[in-house]
């Protein structure tokens, strides 16, 4: 039995309490290490950007939007390229996770088909944004767009995205040193936050709506 195999779901959210996450080095790799980033990626909650092209996008319709309605698939989608850090035992505790209601999912449909989404583990009041994927054009971008939308109205206070990117940044990511990501961190995990304490908003028009007036 490998040490990953030992790694229990308590364990994995005890870690993300205190500001690690788990890697693997690639899809088969059968051991997991521990990651505290020197400078952490967050998505400020009044920060988020919506793009012109993203706007219009979203105006234009022509998509759904769910929660928690795919886990599976978004983590299958997430794992499924050339070079991956989600190995089976990852992919597992993460199942075990979103089945103890503590990793989540929202995923983007279009032609009844799911063409992107992005998964993520909660504590209190904070999310730690793990992986997306996206197959159509900005369905990435729409997912964390809903995502932030919902989770600002659940009352979370911290997004965490590990790591930036180009990507991301351009979506009002920025980085803050561990010393400041901790004190967020245990701000947040101390507040009661619940993804499930109000509907998702399937209306892009309303979502896009406050996102404009807050960032």
């Amino acid at each position: 039995m490998t040490l990953a195999a030992h790694i229990t779901p308590e364990i994995l959210l005890e870690a993300y309490r205190i500001g690690v996450f788990p890697m693997a080095e690639h899809e088969n790799d059968p051991e997991v290490f521990w990651v505290d980033p020197r400078r952490r990626g967050i998505f400020p909650m009044d920060g988020f950007h919506v793009s012109r092209s993203l706007g219009r996008r979203m105006r234009r319709g022509g998509y759904g939007v769910t929660l928690n309605q795919d886990f599976d698939g978004v983590l299958a989608h997430c794992a499924d390229r050339a070079e991956t850090w989600i190995s089976a035992d990852i992919a597992r505790l993460y199942r075990a996770l979103h089945l103890r209601g503590a990793a989540h999912s929202i995923e983007v449909w279009q032609d009844g088909m799911l063409c992107g989404g992005v998964y993520g583990v909660t504590c209190g009041a904070a999310f730690f944004g793990e992986s997306m994927f996206s197959t159509r054009s900005d369905a990435s971008k729409l997912a964390l767009t809903h995502l932030v939308d919902h989770l600002r109205r659940c009352g979370f206070r911290l997004f965490d995205t590990q790591f930036t990117t180009p990507h991301l940044i351009r979506l009002g990511a920025v980085e803050v040193p561990r010393k400041d990501y901790h004190m967020m961190l245990n701000e947040a995990v101390a507040r009661p936050a619940d993804i499930m304490a109000c509907p998702l908003e399937r209306d892009p028009q309303e979502v896009l709506q406050r996102m404009t007036q807050t960032s």
